[in-house]
């Protein structure tokens, strides 16, 4: 007995059924989902959503809400809440997140790649005689195998898992080389990834026993090359700093005081699935804490989050005619019934309603504070008994999802709090903050603070960063006195173990709340 596939395009394939697995990772193993941003058994993204043909599972709750009681009686149901077992069933086409690739300038011949190994996205520059040619951006193909560090972790528990991990980002980045070969019309004669350690480790197809249970520890440091496959220079990998504080922020630290200025004491703050940060107080003495965030900042996870494409709304801004939609690139209001919203959308649209009243400081909706507060207001509706603002006929802001940015507004700010109090000084003596990662380029400092994410008054200094790995890892390539930095970083770094803290969950529910606690 099989999995029998009906694809939107008129396409016929039979699987075989995974005892263990759900049916959307067999589904996603088979590439039919490949570039698909899955929240990988959340229950809901809703993009794994598929018609049975003939009988349909009981649904569970969860598809209920993200479905809705026509839908399932027509027999659609989510992919990731049932088990991997003979069935026949359809596909609607893909909501795919999109590559975007950017040439820099008119170059040709031999070449090195940077790539910045993200848990949700992959980022890479070819470089020519050490400059910038093409960038780009894409889903980590990974995805379907977990959407953040601990599931992917989980994931590669097993040799098989591994092998599979490894061979997703291995081909890609393969795939890549060949790409700008063709374009530059010469060879990768180099090659450096930065990623956190958990991306490191299945990169490189090791076991992460250390890494997946407590009491974590690296069993593997970087600050070497590695092979990672025939027709591939062996790669640099930057040091790795401590359990979940990875190759991307040594690079990132490379980026930002080997080839910048910095003003000390700063902090770097990498908004991933992973939240990892470096408090420097001097060229010579660092602070270092990690608090899984989950992915909901890079819009995965969420009801209606997407990573950034056509039609993903991006920011909000009110006016004295009510709220104002920002789109992808400008591109309109045309292509709102397929998109969503990215994680700087959700942050924007949380700070506006904040700012105002509509949401007050423990997440609840509200009435608001002024007549165009109340007109917001008015935009709250129940939804299957959840109260959710309406954005337009296609997304709405749920107070569940309100909870999720609350669970990544209180990582930050513990991991932000926790780092400050164990160097002894106030958030007063910060002279820069540098907001990298996903959302280091596009997010506004003020919304975070408004939101309690940043500590009052701390906007003003914040600096958006942008990819700081992806700056560094170029870094790495092109000049060795920055590897000799990077590899110096360990040095005089101290970790401030955040979950081996006993009052861990007591010091998380006290920042469960849209304001900055200390």
């Amino acid at each position: 007995m099989s999995i029998l596939i009906h694809t939107f395009d008129g396409g016929r394939f039979a699987l075989e059924p995974r005892p263990g697995d759900t049916l959307a990772r067999t589904i996603f193993l088979s590439r039919l989902w490949h570039g698909v941003p899955l929240c990988s058994g959340l229950g809901k993204c809703g993009l794994c959503r598929v018609r049975y043909l003939k009988d349909a599972p009981e649904p569970a709750r969860e598809e209920l809400k993200k479905l809705g009681r026509d839908k399932l009686d027509q027999g659609w149901r989510l992919s990731c809440l049932h088990p991997s077992e003979p069935c026949e069933i359809e596909l609607p086409e893909p909501v795919r997140s999109p590559r975007a690739v950017r040439a820099l300038k008119q170059a040709g011949g031999d070449f090195a790649l940077a790539v910045d190994l993200g848990t949700t996205s992959i980022h890479w520059t070819a470089l020519v005689d050490g400059e910038p040619v093409a960038t780009g951006r894409e889903l980590n193909p990974q995805m379907g195998m977990g959407s953040e560090v601990m599931s992917r972790l989980a994931a590669a528990a097993d040799a098989e898992g591994r092998f599979v991990l490894r061979a997703l980002i291995t081909d890609r980045i393969t795939e890549l080389a060949g790409l700008a070969e063709r374009n530059l019309g010469g060879r990768c004669v180099a090659l450096a990834v930065s990623g956190n350690p958990a991306m490191t480790y299945i990169l490189l197809g090791k076991k992460p026993d250390d890494l997946a249970a407590a009491p974590y520890r690296l069993s593997y440091f970087g600050g070497d090359e590695k092979r990672l496959g025939a027709g591939l220079p062996p790669a640099y990998i930057p040091p790795l700093l401590a359990p979940f504080v990875g190759a991307d922020l040594s690079a990132g630290l490379t980026a930002i005081e080997y080839g910048g200025t910095p003003q000390y004491p700063f902090l770097l703050a990498d908004l991933g699935t992973n939240g990892e940060f470096i408090l420097a107080l001097s060229p010579e003495k660092r602070l270092c804490a990690s608090v899984p965030m989950g992915p909901a900042l890079e819009g995965v996870g969420l009801s209606f989050g997407r990573t950034a494409g056509p039609g993903a709304i991006t920011g909000f801004r009110l006016t004295p005619k009510g709220l104002e939609v920002r789109y992808f690139e400008d591109a309109g209001a045309a292509d709102a019934a397929r998109g969503g919203m990215t994680g700087t959308g959700y942050l924007s649209l949380a700070a506006i309603l904040r700012a105002h009243g509509v949401l007050d400081e423990s997440g609840r909706f509200a009435q608001g504070t002024t007549p165009l507060a109340a007109r917001l207001a008015g935009q709250v509706t129940a939804v299957d008994g959840e109260p959710a603002f309406t954005v337009n006929e296609a997304v709405r802001f749920p107070a569940s999802d309100v909870e999720e940015i609350l669970k990544v507004k209180a990582a930050f700010n513990l991991a932000v709090s926790a780092l400050l109090k164990a160097a002894g000084i106030g958030p007063g003596a910060l002279r820069e903050i540098h907001l990298a990662g996903a959302l280091g380029e596009h997010v506004s400092p003020a919304d975070l603070e408004t939101l309690g994410f940043l500590p009052p008054g701390c906007a003003a200094r914040t600096v958006k960063a942008g990819n700081t790995s992806l700056r560094g890892t170029e870094l790495l390539l092109s000049d060795p006195q920055a590897r000799t930095f990077a590899e110096s970083l360990p040095e005089g770094l101290t970790l401030v173990d955040l979950t081996g803290d006993a009052d861990f969950g007591d010091q998380f529910i006290k920042r469960m709340r849209f304001s900055y606690v200390d």
